[in-house]
């Protein structure tokens, strides 16, 4: 399993947030508390949004603790918008196109979990993705997959439907196939205006996922509003709240929070 954080609200520098707090996602990828793994050394990756509407994209094969090239640029890299993952594979290789986040367009994404049988069900979930997206696959990942079908079930006209619809589509292959694994799904998603993070399980044991709002680490003084979303707490958890299972944390332009049920998992119930 992977760590991740992702982060809006007044512009900070990226250290603030990945280096600088007790225990950063930095430290997580060395140490975490909450995965099935602590070393989280596969890889890692940033994404951030400046003046243009696509993202700039950083990713790399070393672990985030052994880069000097990280910690630079993660002193001098300033933004509004960040995204950072650090990798824990489940199965595929070491690879600059298999880390996190994955972007298309202005969109950004990243991923902890897994689809259970993965290897197994590969060929039949590529198979989902439309020829034009398909040639977007650049790595091995079966999030890379979630991210193309996304895109393939409306995503850009509907991301809270487009996470049910994927869900419930490879949930359904899964099934086809006689999958017992669980499919685990705790993601964060963007345009570079709205973040829709995700905590989800097929089973009760969904990814850990916590939030707040406020100023990290006295970054600026306190003024202004941000909202922060972690795999695990930065510092000490007395100010951090965990995200529901099944449940979409939304992050509006305005920084403002609500919280959304997947339709699919509403369907279901009735």
């Amino acid at each position: 399993m992977c760590r991740w954080l992702a982060y809006t609200g007044e512009p900070v520098f990226l250290d603030e947030l990945i280096c600088k707090p007790d225990h950063s996602l930095v430290a997580q990828s060395l140490c975490a508390n909450e995965a099935k793994t602590p070393t989280n050394g596969d890889g890692f990756g940033i994404g951030w949004y400046g003046e243009r509407a696509e993202p700039g994209l950083y990713r790399e094969v070393l672990p985030a603790w052994n880069d000097p090239n990280l910690a630079s640029l993660a002193h001098q890299l300033r933004a509004g918008l960040f995204f950072a993952h650090v990798r824990a594979s489940t199965g595929t290789s070491s690879s600059r196109p298999n880390c996190h986040p994955f972007a298309k367009d202005q969109w950004l994404f990243m991923h902890n979990g897994q689809i259970g049988g993965y290897l197994e069900l590969r060929r039949r979930l590529e198979a989902l993705i439309p020829d034009p997206l398909y040639d977007h696959r650049e790595g091995t990942t079966d999030s890379e997959i979630l991210f193309l079908l996304l895109f393939a079930n409306g995503l850009e006209d509907d991301p809270l439907g487009a996470l049910s619809r994927t869900l419930a589509q490879v949930i359904g292959v899964m099934d086809s196939a006689g999958v017992a694994a669980p499919l685990r799904f705790t993601s964060a998603l963007t345009d570079g205006r709205s973040i829709y993070a995700l905590r989800y399980a097929s089973d009760d044991r969904p990814p850990s996922l916590y939030w707040r709002t406020g100023d990290p680490a006295g970054a600026w003084g306190g003024a202004g509003s941000a909202v922060s979303i972690v795999s695990e707490p930065l510092e000490q958890p007395d100010t951090w709240q965990a995200l529901p299972a099944n449940q979409v944390l939304v992050v509006g332009p305005d920084r403002s929070v609500s919280f959304e049920a997947l339709e699919f998992l509403q369907t279901a119930a009735e």
